[in-house]
C-alpha cells in the first residue's frame, strides 16, 4: 500500500491537494496508516514474540495457543454492519452490470454551480462552464448510486431518471457502477480486525483504479496531473467508458465474492441469528425503467 499512502502523506505535510486520490483517504475513513499495517483476519493464530505486538490494538487476545482476534471483539453494533454490508453486497452480486450512465455523476455535480461552489475548485473544467452544462442538460442522467446523488446540484436533481435514497440503496445499487465497485473497499475495512489485510488491500487497489476512470471521465481538465480525459460528450469517449466499466465489474465479482463469504462467515460463527442460504446468483436485471 506505499505507493499510495507515502506519496498521500507527503501531499499532507506540505498541504497539497489532489483531485484523484484523495478522495480514497477522505471520503473513505480508513487511515492510511492502518491501510498501511497487516493483520490476519479471523482463524488465525500468531506465535513467537513478534506476535505480542498485536496486543497494543484493539480486538486481539492472547490464550494458550497465542495471539488471534477477539471473539468479544465482534459487537453488536458490528454485527448490524456486517448484516446490512452483507445485504448490499449479496443485492448486487445478483444483478448484471448496467453500462449506460456514461459517468456522468461527476457532470451533475457542477451543474449550473456557483464557481465558488465547484468541488475541485483548483482545476479547470475542460469545456467550460458553459459547456458542461450543455453535456448535462442533452444527456439522460441515470445514476443509482445515493452517495453519488447526493452530491447532485439543485438543478441537476430533477434531470435525473433515479431518485435514490439510503433505504432504497439495496434496491438500485448494481455492480457496473462504479462507484458501487469502490465501496468495496469501505466494506472490506469496516469489518476491523475480522477482516484480512490482503482482501482490505487488494479492494483499496481496485477503487484506485476505478477512481482513475471516475475522473478521467469527468469534466475536470486533470492533464496537469497526468490524466488524460475520457470524453464521454463523444459517442467514442462513451464506448471506452462502458468497456471499462465492464472490465471493473468483472473484476469486482471475486471481491464481493469474497466479502460475501467472510460476512457470512462472521454472522454464522458469532450470532444467534444466521443469514438464510445464498439464493441463484445473477438472476436478476439492473434497475432499469
Amino acid at each position: 500500500m506505499r505507493p499510495w499512502t507515502e506519496p498521500h502523506r507527503r501531499r499532507r505535510s506540505r498541504g497539497e491537494k489532489h483531485p484523484v486520490l484523495d478522495f480514497l483517504f477522505t471520503y473513505y475513513s480508513h487511515p492510511p496508516s492502518h491501510l498501511a499495517r497487516w493483520q490476519p483476519g479471523p482463524d488465525v493464530v500468531l506465535t513467537g514474540e513478534r506476535a505480542r505486538r498485536f496486543l497494543d490494538r484493539s480486538g486481539y487476545r492472547e490464550t494458550d495457543a497465542g495471539i488471534s482476534v477477539d471473539p468479544a471483539a465482534f459487537t453488536d453494533r458490528l454485527a448490524r454492519t456486517t448484516r446490512r454490508s452483507l445485504t448490499l453486497l449479496e443485492a448486487v452480486d445478483r444483478r448484471r452490470p448496467r453500462l449506460n450512465c456514461f459517468g456522468l455523476h461527476e457532470w451533475a455535480m457542477v451543474y449550473r454551480a456557483d464557481p465558488d461552489r465547484i468541488r475541485h475548485s483548483q482545476v479547470p473544467l475542460r469545456l467550460g462552464s458553459a459547456g458542461t452544462d450543455e453535456v448535462v442538460a442533452n444527456s439522460d442522467l441515470r445514476c443509482g448510486h445515493f452517495d453519488a446523488f447526493r452530491f447532485f446540484t439543485d438543478e441537476a436533481v430533477p434531470r435525473n431518471r433515479y431518485h435514490p435514497t439510503r433505504d432504497t440503496q439495496a434496491a438500485l445499487d448494481q455492480p457496473g457502477c462504479l462507484h458501487v465497485g469502490m465501496d468495496l473497499y469501505k466494506w472490506a475495512y469496516k469489518l476491523g480486525p475480522f477482516v484480512p489485510a490482503e482482501l482490505v488491500a487488494d479492494c483499496f487497489e481496485l477503487a484506485a483504479d476505478i477512481r482513475t476512470l471516475d475522473m478521467r471521465a469527468s469534466p475536470y481538465d486533470l492533464r496537469e496531473f497526468g490524466y488524460t480525459p475520457v470524453r464521454i460528450e463523444t459517442a467514442e469517449g462513451r464506448a471506452e467508458y462502458a468497456r471499462a466499466q465492464a472490465a471493473f465489474a468483472r473484476r469486482a465479482a471475486p471481491l464481493r465474492g469474497r466479502l460475501i463469504t467472510l460476512c457470512r462467515g462472521l454472522l454464522t460463527r458469532y450470532t444467534d441469528d444466521p443469514p438464510e442460504p445464498l439464493p441463484d446468483r445473477h438472476g436478476d436485471p439492473a434497475p432499469e425503467r
